[in-house]
């Protein structure tokens, strides 16, 4: 049994992934933008995980833009049958490397075509709608004309699946009655639990809950009860912070990123991490401290 195995499974879309996953948005050169400063490195990070029993990858076609999609076929293709890879569209990425809605429908439906041939398939396995009407966070807002041109999109069968990005609670509820939702993808972690009573929500009708910035994201966490945490557990805090995750919720799918195989074996190695009850009470505090 790999180490994946142990973080469990989870139904997403009738197939059965691994609940820690890995996401390629680190496969880009700095700032999500550009290529890789290694290529070599980036083609040896995704074939590890794949070999270490990942089965569900993450990417988006404007990462780079186009090039973790390219460096995921390149490494990856012919995909394995069990392998499932989820991308988002909604943005679109400026000469400047800055990031912007990309909500009509040419943009949308020149997405989803740009996702199927940088990443070399006929169909797409989950497609989220990234929403973008404020980039730092949920904004309410009508999400049902992007939405509709999504399952439009998805009825000509170029997307077997939808899923939510960057959304709120009443997004959702819209969503859903427009087309069926298997996944939410916000950010939250163990500082940023926004999403606490949503993620309880979802997980009693069966919808993913795909956390972004599990680790911080571009500010790694950093808590002095984490570290001690992880101290006395003989890990990482990033390894705490991530089996903190997976202990949260079981509809919790995990997708940390990382340049380095290195660094993909230590997130990886979070599946196998027994946490202690006292322990989790101590991170549970964390919230609090950062509210």
């Amino acid at each position: 049994m790999s180490t994946t195995d142990q973080s469990g499974t989870f139904n997403l879309g009738g197939r059965s992934v691994k609940r820690l996953g890995y996401g390629a948005m680190q496969l880009a050169g700095p700032g999500v933008f550009g290529p890789p400063k290694d290529h070599g490195a980036a083609l040896a990070v995704l074939r590890e995980a794949v070999a270490s029993g990942v089965n569900h990858i993450d990417t988006s076609d404007f990462y780079g833009p186009h090039v973790t999609n390219q460096i995921i076929r390149e490494a990856l293709h012919p995909y394995r049958d069990d392998l499932t890879i989820v991308t988002k569209i909604g943005a679109r990425r400026g000469t400047d490397g800055s990031w912007m809605p990309a909500f009509s429908r040419e943009e949308l439906t020149a997405a989803v075509h740009d996702n199927l041939r940088n990443l070399g398939l006929d169909v797409l396995d989950v497609v989220n709608l990234r929403i973008m009407f404020d980039v730092h966070g949920p904004a309410e807002g009508s999400i049902e004309a992007p939405l509709t041109v999504l399952a439009d999109l998805q009825r000509q069968g170029l997307v077997r699946h939808v899923g939510l990005s960057n959304v709120t609670s009443k997004q959702i509820t819209e969503g859903r009655g427009i087309t069926e939702i298997i996944c939410v993808q916000n950010q939250y972690n163990l500082a940023h639990r926004a999403d606490d009573a949503l993620i309880d929500d979802l997980a009693r009708d069966g919808i993913a809950y795909v956390p972004f910035f599990p680790l911080g994201g571009f500010s790694p966490l950093q808590s002095s009860t984490l570290s001690d945490v992880a101290t006395r557990l003989n890990a990482t805090p990033m390894q705490v912070a991530l089996a903190w995750l997976l202990r949260r919720a079981e509809n919790i799918l995990l997708i940390p990123g990382t340049s380095s195989v290195g660094h993909l074996r230590e997130n990886l190695a979070a599946a196998a991490l027994v946490l202690p009850d006292e322990a989790v009470s101590e991170l549970n505090r964390m919230a609090d401290v950062a509210a």
